[in-house]
């Protein structure tokens, strides 16, 4: 029996909910690279990012392959790399419209002429929490 394609999807975007992996993956868009080179760029522990590297080559994400000594890993298909400019443009238009929402709530929260302090103090703590 063949999963559902939305729980496919929740699959995929499960996948990509680690630093790591999303590092890796960021790394690999120029190119191949082996192990050590990866290594050297990300701040873990080599069992680690091998964890990660399974968890994405079990995904389909990423394909590997030896060269010699190194082991190489790749994007398994250009649409990975898609992928990850859509997230960031995305998460670039996510932002922008919390700092247009902050920017009208900045605007309200100028006191009106006999307005209490303590409504600014509120606004003013929310701003700071929403960073």
């Amino acid at each position: 029996m063949s999963v559902p394609l939305y729980q496919a999807k929740a699959e995929l975007f499960r996948t990509l909910g680690h630093p790591v992996r999303i590092r890796v993956l960021e790394l690999l868009q120029d190119g191949p690279k082996p192990v050590r080179d990866l290594l050297a760029v990300i701040d873990v522990e080599a069992s680690n990012l091998s964890q990660q590297l399974a968890v994405l080559r079990r995904a389909g994400m990423v394909a590997s392959h030896r060269d010699g000594p190194l082991v190489m890993y790749s994007l398994s298909t250009p649409d990975v790399a898609d992928l990850l400019a859509a997230g960031r443009r995305i998460l670039g238009a996510v932002l922008t419209d919390r700092d247009a929402l902050l920017d009208e709530l900045r605007a309200d929260a100028v006191p009106a002429a006999g307005s209490a302090p303590a409504a600014r103090g509120e606004a003013g703590s929310r701003t700071g929490a929403g960073r």
